[in-house]
């Protein structure tokens, strides 16, 4: 039999990766569900390839271009119809960003499992993600390769024998960069990440560490541990996704070559493990090299740790502070290290929050970001 997937952010990365591995398993998924958020051109293509799948575009003001008679679902509340009409067993939500959240929340409700590759939403509303997990019985499996890697080591190991995470980053393109040259990076120095071919906004995020400092967010939410059980080492080679230490010391480590598909593949099938083509590592010859991150030069690393310490609406305003700090550095307003300076700023305040009430998590995104857009007028250039 089989299982109904709905592909969310079907035109960007990951959702490019996910329809890569289903088209290797054409009898395993049948899909329903195809969205994007302004690529109407993109989106007609994949369709192309399913035709009977169901077409929701975030962009309302592309309604009325000549190609969009296709397209069945408009706009964010579209989007959400869409979800709740598809009938999908998994969602796969690749949706970058804090438009990612409700389109989660709604699988949730629907019953689906849900393939998470939009880190937001365990950042910004894990408890409530978690709650409408367990009241609908279906479960978050992990696509963030670091994530995946952990949650598959804890498969194998077990909660209670862990004693600490370790997650992998590769660094970015400015880790050997001195505070002077971090000061002059430019728009497209920051596009240009090593490994990882993603969209501009987590490219930057990985530049900065600010994605890391998600990742360790939602680390501490998804797999229930104290932030000071979660470590970071930069690993320039990509190879090592994740660590777990068990209560014993042993380490112990997932390798693949970084190919998001793997992560994918492992979401679509689990708790099977199916034979992947994807991602294989042939160890012989390679070098695996560990530093320490340096905090001092990448501040939304130590940030984030600071909002994960402190809970509440924290996350939620670190997030909501990056993503306007990284909008306004795209636009040329700030600088590359004036996004470490917004964000600092901002998780100054007081951001209490009812963490299982939907309103009270938007009240604070919105109360974060004007708190964010003031800071960013006080350093625009």
């Amino acid at each position: 039999m089989k299982r109904k997937i709905a592909v969310l952010g079907a035109t960007g990365s990951i959702g490019k990766s996910t329809l890569d591995v289903l088209a290797s398993y054409p009898d395993d998924f049948e899909v329903v569900l195809l969205s994007a958020n302004r690529d109407l051109q993109k989106l007609l293509l994949a369709s192309r390839v399913y035709p009977s799948a169901k077409l929701a575009l975030a962009d309302i003001g592309l309604a009325s271009t000549a190609d969009a008679g296709p397209i069945s679902f408009w706009g964010p509340e579209g989007l959400l119809q869409a979800i709740r009409e598809s009938g999908a067993q998994i969602v796969v939500n690749g949706i970058a960003g804090s438009p990612g959240l409700l389109p989660s929340l709604t699988a949730l409700e629907t019953g689906a499992d849900l393939a998470l590759a939009n880190k937001e939403t365990i950042v910004m509303a894990g408890p409530l993600a978690f709650a409408l997990a367990k009241e609908h019985h279906c479960r978050i499996i992990p696509v963030d390769s670091e994530h995946s890697a952990v949650f598959q080591l804890l498969e194998a190991h077990g909660p209670d024998a862990l004693e600490e995470i370790i997650l992998t980053a590769s660094g970015g393109p400015f880790r050997q960069y001195t505070k002077e040259q971090l000061e002059q990076v430019t728009l497209t120095d920051a596009l240009a990440h090593p490994t990882w071919n993603m969209g501009g906004k987590i490219t930057i995020d990985s530049a900065s560490l600010a994605n890391k400092g998600l990742e360790v967010i939602e680390a501490v939410r998804l797999f229930a541990v104290n932030p000071d059980r979660v470590k970071v080492l930069v690993h320039p080679q990509s190879y090592v996704h994740s660590m777990i230490r068990l209560k014993e010391g042993s380490l112990y480590a997932q390798m693949s070559r970084p190919d998001m598909r793997v992560p994918i593949h492992n979401a679509l099938f689990w708790p099977e493990i199916r034979h992947c083509k994807f991602g294989r590592l042939d160890l012989a010859g390679q070098a695996l090299t560990f530093e320490q991150p340096n905090e001092d030069l990448f501040p939304m690393l130590p940030l984030a740790y600071k909002a994960a310490d402190l809970g509440m609406g924290y996350p939620v305003a670190y997030n909501a502070a990056d993503e306007e700090a990284v909008a306004a550095f795209m636009n040329g307003q700030i600088s590359f290290t004036d996004i470490g300076r917004v964000v600092a700023e901002v998780l100054q305040s007081q951001w209490p929050c009812e963490e299982l009430v939907l309103q009270s998590i938007l009240d604070v995104d919105t109360r974060a970001r004007i708190t964010a857009k003031k800071a960013i007028k006080e350093h625009s250039r």
